[in-house]
């Protein structure tokens, strides 16, 4: 995740970071030039269209739909904002209820062997999540005293719960950890399963097809109308000024199929390889 000053205007505006849509957007740019050039050279200098030609009158098309790509652009975004913003609370629920859990655990246990098991199993399953999200495989994780064996042909976040669950029932059969307690730790357990259906369920479930596929579409067929109408207003400097509305509209669908996918490895996805950082980091603190 990009790490910035929303106050500092002067590094927004002259610096291009690795993730900026102008970089991917190059080659296309370069060739919606090209051919604003090309269609600019046929209507001024080959066929010498007139002020009367109803060629012009292209633009008042531009301006009706202006408004509905406009309104499509902005459903767009907001909807892969969403699904970004809402995996981070999810993420942020796994950060509080794994405090949480180590913190009534450290006042539960007296041994600290037990401590120590629930002080490596907890960063554990946000760990092994963040690869599963990620499409990572994960190694033979070893612990200091535990053997985690994840089987990579199964869910992996599952298994780990459920070495989790049975270190749980094994302290309440033996005594250590009466119903009451149980029944008070119950719902952080509980929450690891739900936190990571909820984020299974952002990653694979795309923006329906042919949703996206129209939007693409739509910009395209706009911007390769463009320079036909405007070229009698703007001339060749039509060629800028399209190069600038094609690299404006299609930035905005670049950046909502970034953050759509919030777990992935883009510059703009979500951080959780740190708040697995920070997820082992405070467990340890407490436990």
């Amino acid at each position: 995740m990009v790490q910035y000053n929303p106050k500092d205007w002067i590094t927004f505006i002259f610096r291009f970071h690795k993730s900026d849509t102008f970089r991917q957007l190059i080659p296309m740019m370069i060739t919606i030039g090209i051919y604003s050039y090309v269609v600019a050279y046929l209507e001024i200098e080959y066929w010498q269209l007139s002020e009367q030609s109803h060629v012009k009158n292209i633009t008042i098309m531009h301006g009706m739909l202006g408004f509905v790509i406009s309104l499509l652009l902005v459903f767009r975004t907001n909807t892969a904002y969403d699904r970004w913003w809402e995996g981070r609370k999810h993420w942020g629920a796994l950060v509080n209820n794994s405090r949480n859990l180590a913190i009534k655990l450290s006042v539960i246990l007296k041994e600290e062997q037990d401590k120590s098991f629930f002080k490596r199993i907890i960063p554990a399953y946000a760990s092994v999540l963040q690869k599963h999200l990620s499409d990572e495989d994960t190694a033979k994780m070893l612990f200091d005293g535990i053997d985690l064996e994840i089987d990579h042909h199964k869910h992996r976040p599952n298994q780990v719960a459920k070495i989790l669950f049975r270190k749980i029932h094994e302290l309440h059969l033996n005594g250590t950890i009466s119903g009451d307690q149980l029944i008070i730790i119950n719902n952080e357990i509980q929450s690891f399963t739900d936190i990571c259906g909820a984020c299974e369920r952002i990653k694979n479930t795309p923006i329906p097809y042919s949703y996206s596929s129209f939007i693409k579409k739509f910009i395209f067929f706009y911007i390769m109308t463009l320079p036909f109408g405007y070229v009698f207003n703007l001339g060749y400097y039509v060629i800028p000024v399209v190069v600038f509305i094609f690299y404006v509209l299609a930035s905005l669908e670049l950046i909502a199929e970034e953050i759509e996918d919030p777990f992935g490895n883009d510059a703009n996805d979500l951080p959780t390889e740190k708040l697995a950082s920070n997820i082992k980091k405070h467990v340890e603190e407490i436990l």
